[in-house]
């Protein structure tokens, strides 16, 4: 058997050394190549039969060079499969499919799915290529033509009626050629198809076509119907036919889509199941938080104070661990944005360094933070994620270091017009890694340390490295048992200018009260709802609570609110459901309260669902005081009617 020829483009060599380990089989030949222009080449000079390659490259992306092999006739009819790590998003999907790709294979890959999907596509290959293989040698041998695996017959243009026929017919339909000479076309075609079928080739006549393809159905001489590729093309005053039984690849193709259909459907349960674990976790955290806060305010001695403290830093931790978790599966449904801003460098480190010194003073450890002076103090980067990336790293080097030192070193490895590639190096003088562990210490809920005596989840580590990829860097680990580890991780960044300074939201400001305002509440958890009625009534605003979105409804044409606070996941009638009414039903100036939505969601759609909806803005569970003063503050004053004492 020839093998069949498989080109890999990745402009990673290491992805590329993966997949040829994962397809390597005596049948097959592999091409790979990290650079786009050579892919062209290799294409051009190879019979390709199917790409895997790579949608993000840097100087050419996957869609472009798809289009190039497309374009040309040599290279058009390669199967070409898509591997990226980027959305799923619908809208990437059809970009692919419509290049010209006939699947879709998402990283990190499954070693089965992505084998299976090879296998079926080289089978898929090696029949288009038998096709074609036929289709050539007809051209020049009439002898193939009774030979011929597919249906070959002349078909007179005036009636329609098969002329001659070639023995293939009876494989394929049950009937003996000498049966159909002289009878229709038209009549083996499924009655439903049979209107179609007859316009298709009276086009091709009056269009005088050369060569098109079209698939039909076929019944057979049992009573079967057979899905068929029709090659048609009108010569010399005849239609000639070319019908081949792509029975099988069609039942291939239709259990792809309800494969796709499936995956869509288990995304969709996946996306609510982390919807509503969000807002069922997330919710009474909030209300504990909330009522810690609360209770600071109220006359306590030291050892309420303390254990008020201990609670706090326990519901924090808890918090933790549920946006772990959130963070690890929003990553993996292709839900997580890196948003990049102008920041202090420079700032954001030694934030994280104060931070962590605490903890590192208690256990009685130095830590070092070293900057480069070269290092540029504004770049564009996500302070957000770089602050989680460097507090997850730093925090599991202070943890697992029981004496010595932690230290932070941020230096430039390259300089270029106005872009910087910085490193980040965590090193520590703790307990070290095994070398058979460092395989695994970035997989999700898998630690190194030893029988589980330095607790955690064993998220970070894996949020990290998700992290840093989604953020184009790599991330490297080195270490030793008993001397310590080195974490690394490095990126470009584009230069800018001083970002603007921030407004002072510090926790600790003082929350002035507002004057005759009037507020409902629509909050279904009744911990919530004690405490937004105290925090809300200790800034002097009066306060309505129902306990859903119905309610709501038929409490507010009752009297004059200033503003709204509603939860989205409500029994009855949700938030989005009674903004909408608001919006929609009720008259002025009801129809124009400001709404703002209390939401234990994290998810980007159902932040962008209460906006669309009609809600004024959006305050995640759980929240501090002063936020929600803010969120208030911002709308009576946009609204011009109510202001702060």
């Amino acid at each position: 058997m020839t093998p069949t020829n498989i080109l890999i483009v990745d402009d990673r060599e290491e992805n590329i050394i993966a997949l040829e380990a994962l397809l390597a089989r005596d049948d097959i030949r592999i091409f790979s190549t990290t650079s786009p222009n050579d892919a062209l080449k290799l294409a051009w000079e190879n019979q390709i039969s199917i790409a895997l390659i790579d949608v993000q490259m840097p100087e050419m992306d996957g869609f472009e060079l798809v289009e190039m092999l497309k374009s040309n006739p040599r290279t058009k009819n390669i199967l070409i499969i898509f591997v990226t790590a980027i959305s799923k998003d619908a809208k990437y999907a059809v970009k692919g499919f419509s290049t010209g790709a006939v699947d879709y294979l998402y990283k990190p890959l499954d070693p089965y799915i992505t084998a299976a999907k090879v296998d079926s596509f080289i089978q898929l290959a090696r029949y288009h290529a038998n096709i074609r293989q036929k289709n050539e040698e007809l051209k020049n041998f009439a002898l193939v033509v009774n030979n011929s695996a597919d249906i070959i017959c002349a078909i007179d243009p005036q009636n329609f009626s098969i002329q001659n026929i070639n023995p293939a017919i009876e494989k394929i339909l049950g009937f003996k050629a000498e049966e159909l000479t002289g009878t229709s076309i038209i009549d083996r075609v499924i009655e439903p198809g049979r209107v179609a079928f007859k316009s298709k080739l009276g086009e091709i006549i009056k269009d005088n076509l050369s060569f098109t393809v079209f698939e039909i159905q076929l019944n057979t001489f049992d009573k079967r119907i057979i899905w068929a590729e029709c090659r048609a093309s009108y010569r010399n005053k005849t239609i000639f036919l070319n019908i081949s039984d792509i029975s099988a690849n069609k039942s291939y193709q239709q259990e792809l889509i309800k494969s796709k259909e499936a995956a869509e459907y288990g995304k969709r349960i996946k996306e609510t199941f982390l919807a509503n674990m969000s807002h069922e976790l997330r919710t009474p955290i909030s209300g504990i938080i909330g009522l810690i806060d609360l209770l600071k305010k109220t006359p306590v001695n030291d050892q309420q104070s303390n254990m008020l403290n201990m609670l706090e830093t326990s519901s924090q931790s808890l918090l933790g661990v549920i946006n772990d978790v959130l963070d690890i599966s929003k990553i993996e449904a292709g839900k997580f944005n890196i948003i990049r801003t102008p920041n202090d460098l420079h700032s954001l480190v030694n934030s994280v360094h104060n931070l962590l010194k605490f903890k590192a003073d208690k256990k009685g450890i130095e830590f070092f933070l070293e900057i480069e002076p070269d290092v540029s103090r504004y770049i564009m980067v996500d302070s957000l994620r770089l602050n989680q990336i460097l507090m997850n790293l730093l925090s599991n080097a202070i943890n697992f270091t029981d004496r010595g030192y932690v230290k932070l070193k941020v230096v430039t490895l390259k300089n270029q017009n106005d872009k910087i590639k910085l490193k980040f190096n965590i090193e520590d003088t703790g307990i070290g890694i095994a070398t058979d562990k460092l395989s695994s210490i970035f997989d999700s809920f898998e630690q190194a340390g030893k029988g589980g005596k330095y607790g955690g989840t064993g998220l970070g580590l894996t949020i990290v490295k998700k992290l840093v990829e989604l953020k184009g860097g790599e991330l490297s680990v080195s270490s030793q048992v008993g001397k310590g580890s080195i974490f690394s991780f490095t990126n470009w960044y584009e230069l800018t200018k001083m970002p603007e300074k921030a407004i002072d939201t510090r926790p600790g400001k003082v929350l002035t009260p507002f004057n005759n305002v009037r507020i409902l509440v629509a909050e279904d958890n009744m911990v919530n709802q004690f405490m937004l009625a105290k925090m809300l009534k200790d800034w002097n605003i009066e306060v309505d609570i129902v306990e859903n979105g119905r309610k709501l409804i038929d409490k507010l044409p009752t009297n004059n609110y200033d503003l709204i606070l509603m939860d989205t996941h409500m029994p009855e009638m949700n938030g989005y459901e009674a903004a909408k009414i608001i919006r929609m039903d009720f008259d002025e100036p009801a129809r124009s309260i400001p709404i703002i939505s209390l939401s234990a969601a994290t998810l980007d759609y159902e932040q962008n669902e209460a906006l669309s909806a009609g809600m004024d803005d959006v305050l995640s569970k759980p929240f501090q005081p002063y936020q929600l003063h803010e969120k208030i503050e911002k709308q009576l004053n946009k609204r011009g009617t109510k202001n702060p004492i």
